[in-house]
């Protein structure tokens, strides 16, 4: 789990990435395509192609760190848009995480009255 601050944004780079980057790569999209700065603390989402894979990089103040998740089954919800980068919460990271689409998270069961 990445320990994500209050003040941290979580930005989706749009379109696909090619998965082959690395941080370094992905650092130099970050300022050249994002025109944000890579070393800043917010992290930075990408996704491949194929939609099952996706790379997080992360400058927490002491280093770059690059963190990778393959989905089994399904693929990553990912906006339409082509160009550019997305904001989206810490919460909505977790559910992009867990493969859950981030944009209306649909609750399975909800209590109809207490007790």
């Amino acid at each position: 789990m990445i320990p994500i601050g209050s003040g941290v944004r979580v930005w989706i780079a749009t379109g696909h990435t090619d998965m082959r980057r690395g941080m370094n790569t992905l650092a130099l999209m970050v300022q050249q395509t994002l025109h944000r700065d890579p070393h800043g603390g917010d992290l930075y989402v990408f996704r491949g192609k194929s939609g099952k894979l996706i790379k997080v990089l992360w400058h927490d103040g002491i280093g770059m760190s690059l963190y990778l998740k393959r989905l089994e089954r399904g693929r990553f919800v990912w906006p339409s848009t082509s160009d550019g980068a997305v904001v989206i919460t810490s919460a909505q990271l977790g559910y992009l995480l867990e493969g859950i689409d981030w944009r209306n998270p649909v609750h399975s069961w909800r209590p109809s009255a207490a007790g």
